[in-house]
Parts: structure tokens; sequence; C-alpha cells
């Protein structure tokens, strides 16, 4: 008997039509011989819903009841999917993430998992029964208060209860039939992987991709524990994400990103410590920066620029030009119309001539690169918002990632 923990999103639990066949797939697994926990997100848009309701009744709601009332969406969906399978004649219960025993720290709507105890569950499973578990959630066994875990917290919730209880595999169901090697929005015939490393997909995921979050995917591989990402609408298989295979193919695939703005700080002094009282000031008020690049100095100066989430774009020109004004520097201009386009794959390691491939790729395409970021197995470039889906297409085909370059 194998333990399967499988985890559905707002997407595959939106109406009760959807909690349905959420529930036959729960229940074929179940008769399938194998004990099963769920993880289910909020319903749809609840969660977005909730967030609207808390700011037409407040300027600043406090982070303590945002996350009372955000926790709600989970307990919403996990009661109701409960519902569905006891009427389809399979045992199951639900289970908050404080009942789950998923105790966290106490950084309230950005919260870490510190351990899972579980007993509740381990028993629930014992009992014959499917064991529901909403995610996104926990507390803190310091301040006994209920915390959510931030974007993405439902599938990393996922994956962290799926190895604290042994799990065989993490399947994670969304509107989707598995990774992709580019966006299918944009590149219609992109492939669907059969197989993917752990590394590839953090830097996927981390590139902008958004089929899995990176949290969910550092689990797995901490842990082993492989991940089956695979369609809510249908039976076909999707795409696991495990350890990488002996041999792969160079590239996997394309992540593109447009949630991300550049910052440019004009004419710096070249000295010391420039660099360093730009990015702590930065850091110390919270703001995540991507990509940096500091032009070759001419003259005793340089641009220094970097990119930073959309989200954080006031805040981080704000420090820029304060910086700006200190250093008595030319000004901090913001650029809010770029994209970020990442090549990923394992066989980087050992392929010479892949950047190279990429900037003449996106040179032929009159694609114009404005910065560049890589690592072993990845090359990013920042480029005008305007020619992101157009980059992706053309790599796709440079890089034989479509269904008709792969024949």
């Amino acid at each position: 008997m194998a333990l399967v923990c499988q985890k559905f999103g707002g997407t595959s639990v939106a109406d009760a039509t959807r909690l349905k066949r959420v529930a036959e797939t729960v229940a074929a697994t179940k008769r399938d011989n194998n004990d099963v926990i769920v993880v289910v997100s909020a319903m749809g848009k609840t969660t977005d819903d909730l967030i609207d309701l808390a700011n037409q009744v407040s300027t600043e709601p406090s982070a303590r009841e945002m996350d009372m009332l955000l926790t709600a969406g989970e307990r919403i969906s996990m009661s109701l999917l409960a519902m569905a399978l006891e009427g389809q004649g399979i045992p199951a219960v639900s289970f908050t993430g404080s009942q789950a025993g998923i105790l966290t720290d106490d950084s309230h709507g950005d919260a870490k998992i510190l351990e899972i105890t579980g007993g509740r569950v381990t028993q629930a499973i014992a009992d014959g029964k499917v064991v529901i578990i909403a995610g996104f959630q926990g507390v803190s066994p310091q301040t006994r208060e209920i915390t959510t875990l931030g974007r993405g917290g439902s599938d990393a919730s996922a994956v962290a209860i799926a190895a604290a209880f042994g799990a065989d595999v993490c399947e994670i169901y969304t509107d989707v039939d598995g990774v992709y090697t580019a966006d299918p929005r944009l590149v219609p015939n992109a492939r669907k992987l059969d197989e993917v490393s752990y590394e590839e997909m953090l830097e996927l995921a981390a590139q902008g991709s958004r089929v899995l979050m990176a949290r969910s995917v550092e689990a797995g591989r901490r842990y082993g524990i492989p991940i089956h990402v695979r369609s809510s609408f249908n039976d076909l298989p999707g795409t696991m994400v495990k350890e990488t295979p002996m041999e792969q193919a160079i590239i996997s695939g394309i992540a593109h990103d447009i949630s991300e703005v550049k910052i440019t700080v004009s004419h710096v002094p070249d000295q010391p410590g420039v660099a360093a009282g730009l990015f702590e000031q930065l850091a110390d008020a919270g703001v995540n920066v991507d990509m940096i690049v500091q032009n070759v100095s001419s003259a005793g100066f340089t641009d220094i620029s970097f990119t930073v989430p959309a989200t954080a774009a006031t805040q981080a020109e704000a420090i820029a030009k304060k910086v700006a004004i200190t250093l008595d520097a030319a000004g901090a201009d913001l650029d809010e119309n770029i994209a970020k386009v990442s090549l990923v794959g394992a066989g980087m390691k050992t392929e010479p001539g892949i950047a190279a491939r990429l900037f003449r790729a996106l040179a032929d395409a009159g694609i114009n690169i404005h910065m560049i970021s890589t690592s072993s197995i990845r090359v990013s470039v920042i480029i005008s918002e305007s020619q992101a889906g157009e980059a992706v297409r053309t790599l796709a085909e440079e890089f034989q990632l479509t269904e008709e370059t792969n024949q």
C-alpha cells in the first residue's frame, strides 16, 4: 500500500461541480488500495475576494487578522471535499493546518514551516480515512497564533506534508497538463516534459514559470519527494519532478517574467562601498533584488542597474533616488516596460556555446538585450516587454523545444 499526497489548487476546487470531480479523483486513488492525504487551496478567487473585503473595511488591516481571515478560504474547501467524499462512500476527515500539527514561525503572511507533528493525521490514516488538510496555513507554537505561508504556500505545505508522513509521491493538480518547454499561450506547440530535474524546475520557477512555486520544489529536493504535476481536468500523466536522470536534453525549457522593473542609478562614483550602500538600504527595506549590472567605469563614474519585483517599484525607486542624491549621482530612472526571458537546462553544464546561440538568435530577430545573468544551468536576459513573446518563440525554435522542431 502506497501513501499518496494530492494537492488541488483554487481552479480545481472552484465550484461544486469541480469539487465533485476532485472527490472522484481522490476516491479512485483510495480505491486503488492507497492511503491518501489531500491538501486543498481556497475555492477559485476566494482569497482575492477576502483581501478585497479586508481593504473595504480597513485601510491598514493587521497582519494577524488578515491571517485569521484568509485561512477561512481553505477551511471551506476542505470541509466541502470531505462531504463530497463521504457522499461517494469514502470515509474522510478534514483538518486545519493547526489541527494537522503544521508548526511555523510567527511571521504573519509569510511563515515558514518548522515541523509537522501530525498525530491526528496518522491516526486518521490508520483508521482508513482520507485526510484532507487546509493548505497555506499553520500555527506558531510560540505565540499560538494562526499563520499563513505566503505566495505558493499550498504547494509548499503539500510537499512538506508528503515528506513528514513519508508519502511515495506528491501529486500537484492544477489547470495545466504539466510543465511545458515554454508558455503554451506564447508557443502553442510547446512540448510537455515527461520529466524535469529538481534543479531545472527550481530555475524555471524562480525565473517566472507559474506551474510550481520554488518553495515546493526546494522541499521536494531536500526530502527526495517526487512531485507529479498533472491536470485536474483529465487523467493523462503529467510531468515528474525528480532526481536528474543520467542523460537528458541540453535545454529543458524557457521561462519568462513580466512582473519586474529595472532601476538605473546613473553617473555613480566608482569607488568602494557605493554599491554596498545602495543594496544594503534596499535589503533593510525588504526589497528583493534580482539581477544587477554595473557598467565599466569611465572617468571615475559608472552606472548601476538592477531589477526588482514590480510590487516593490515605488519603494525601490525612492531609495535609489535618495542614494543618488547622497552620492551626487546623475539620478535614478525607472523602466517598467521590461521582461526577463530565461533559458534553463542542466545540460548547459557540459555543452559550450549555449549563450552564444541565444544571443545570436535574439540579435537576428532584432531583439536588444539590456541585461544578462547566468548560472550553471541558466541564462537570463532582460529585454523590452513588447518583445517578450517574440523572444520566447524565437528561442523555442532555436533550441528545438516545440513539437515540430523535436521531430
